[in-house]
């Protein structure tokens, strides 16, 4: 078989994956033209490839070229068909199991292109080797990493479990780099990142994704908090949960519904061919215990499955914010060359016959970009109470409650190195910490940080100053500036970037990440999460409508309907 034949053969493979269609004719005629179409492209697309190794003026990659062809053609399909080659397996394997090789912790790269650990994982290699967070990575197995960048050193630290590796590291404070030996091993990421019991009495578990693990790893959590806490209701925390798995979905739907109750259906692009229908199965664990959920924007998937089931079945209090909305199923198929594809094959329906996907890629698969379904067209569907649902480009909160934003200063605080550092220096100056309910931040630790983010010229973008020359901007086009010119000096004035100012006005929300990061040195996301739980306003909303069992029942029930009132003259 020569070369361009079996290029031609693998690009035959890689095209049937964008089939062409032709709505408007008859099914025959619509597959005589695909037909066509699909032939003709795999020929144009073969020949292009062999005439530009052949004639292009400087060499080329076929494999890369082939590869950004491909992205591009499934890109413009929607955000989630995607192409996994054989080196990509371990992300595809993380994808779906959360496991992969490793030392278990989180790494970043500075400006000056070091590569630091950032987070070790507790009980993981790396935290169990004796790894902190702001160590250097100078070497990995003797191979030179001290100008690097995050994913060369990603790939060194992954491997075979059980293999050993050596890392060359540079603790800061330390003159002598150290030389640290373990193994490796197989990485499982938790999708339950923390649970316990409030103090309320109410349990509590949070679940950021749904991989092969999820309804095991939320099982196993339920049922210490009922045997060893007797918790008397239940928050289960969806909120930044993207998704994964749809069984792990209905597994956990299962956890408090009966056996054969209908919890999502799947329709492909022939309903009446590809409708499948998903069903609770299993004994449920507690179909009595009160349950809410919380859900936020970022909240999407098998996430908006669970909420919404649970929703729909009358189950759950689902409490936030409206989630994301999306309403697509993908699958995984095999490709040549160990290669997987992992396309959108179907929409999914929750009980009351509601699909939630907020945007139409339909227009975004003829060149026009995608849309968003508006509120005007979104339609009334019914829980089995009787209770009103809509299809509302995601699930709407039974109870909306209000979202706690943040200031932009700490999303770049988030991101400095000047403030990862100062709690790298915190932490080595302070051995040990109160629990995590009882630490705080004394305020001579926050003017040291406050004075070290001044001298380090720390700075963030001020959205007042952004709007006001936005303003300005307009205001010359529409041509009203000259006459308003002595009040744009005034604001400029007033807004003139203050930073110890904003240090301090900003501190309640500055002191809460310092704590978080504090913590998560000492006690890992465990600790920090302990604490933030116990000071989350939306948790605190949900703590107390399970306090509140008329509150509570009332927000499961359908409104009474108010009689119509009659007027009468007099």
């Amino acid at each position: 078989m020569s070369y361009w034949t079996k290029l031609l053969g693998l690009t035959l493979g890689l095209l049937t994956l964008a089939p062409l269609s032709a709505q408007s004719k008859g099914a025959v005629e619509k597959k005589r033209d695909n037909k066509f179409n699909y032939v003709q492209a795999v020929d144009v697309f073969g020949s292009s490839l062999a005439l530009l190794d052949r004639y292009f003026v400087d060499s080329i990659d076929i494999k890369r070229l082939s590869r950004i062809g491909l992205d591009n053609m499934l890109e413009s399909l929607d955000p989630y068909t995607e192409y996994y080659s054989a080196e990509d397996s371990d992300k595809l394997k993380l994808l779906t199991t959360g496991a992969y090789g490793g030392i278990g912790s989180v790494i970043s790269q500075r400006p000056d292109s070091t590569v630091i650990i950032n987070d070790p994982m507790e009980g993981m290699p790396a935290a169990l080797a004796g790894l902190r967070a702001g160590d250097v990575i100078l070497e990995v197995d003797g191979q030179d990493f001290r100008k690097s960048t995050s994913d060369k050193v990603s790939a060194a630290l992954k491997g075979a479990p059980g293999s050993k590796i050596t890392l060359l590291v540079q603790r800061p404070g330390e003159t002598k780099p150290r030389k640290i030996e373990f193994r490796r091993q197989k990485i499982q990421v938790s999708p339950v990142s923390y649970y316990g019991a409030l103090p309320s009495g109410y349990g509590y578990i949070a679940l950021t994704s749904f991989p092969n693990t999820a309804a095991s790893e939320v099982k196993k959590a339920f049922l210490e908090l009922k045997e060893k806490h007797h918790i008397k209701g239940l928050i289960l925390d969806l909120r930044d949960n993207g998704g994964g798995l749809i069984d792990e979905a209905i597994k956990i739907v299962n956890f408090f519904v009966p056996a054969g109750e209908e919890v999502v259906t799947t329709r492909g692009r022939n309903a009446r061919l590809q409708e499948t229908i998903y069903k609770t199965t299993d004994k449920p664990l507690d179909t009595e215990i009160p349950l809410t959920v919380l859900i936020n924007a970022q909240s999407a998937s098998s996430s908006e499955i669970v909420s919404g089931a649970l929703q729909d079945l009358d189950r759950a209090v689902v409490m936030g914010v409206k989630s994301y909305g999306k309403g697509l199923v993908q699958t995984t198929m095999q490709l040549p060359y160990d290669g997987t594809i992992k396309l959108t094959t179907a929409k999914y329906y929750i009980p009351s016959g509601r699909c939630i996907q907020r945007i139409d890629y339909h227009s975004l698969r003829e060149g026009k970009g995608a849309t968003i379904l508006p509120d005007s067209l979104t339609k009334v569907f019914h829980t089995r109470a009787g209770r009103e649902v809509r299809d509302a480009g995601g699930i709407l909160p039974d109870i909306t409650l209000p979202v706690d934003t943040l200031p932009t200063m700490v999303y770049y605080l988030r991101a400095s190195n000047d403030a990862f550092d100062w709690i790298t220096d915190y932490v080595r100056q302070h051995r040990t910490i109160p629990a995590p309910k009882d630490f705080k931040l004394s305020d001579a630790d926050y003017a040291d940080f406050s004075q070290r983010m001044i001298d380090k010229k720390f700075d963030y973008d001020r959205q007042s100053s952004k709007e006001l020359k936005k303003l300005e901007e307009l205001a010359r086009f529409e041509g009203y500036y000259t006459k308003s010119k002595e009040a744009f000096e005034t604001l400029q004035k007033l807004f003139v970037p203050d930073l110890k100012h904003d240090l301090q006005y900003h501190r309640p929300y500055i002191e809460q990440y310092l704590t978080s990061a504090i913590l998560t040195r000492y006690y890992y996301n465990r600790g920090a999460l302990e604490r933030s739980v116990s000071e989350d306003k939306m948790v605190q909303a949900a703590e107390a409508l399970l306090g509140d069992t008329a509150r509570y029942r009332k927000a499961l029930s359908v409104p009474a309907t108010q009689p119509t009132s009659t007027a009468s003259a007099k």
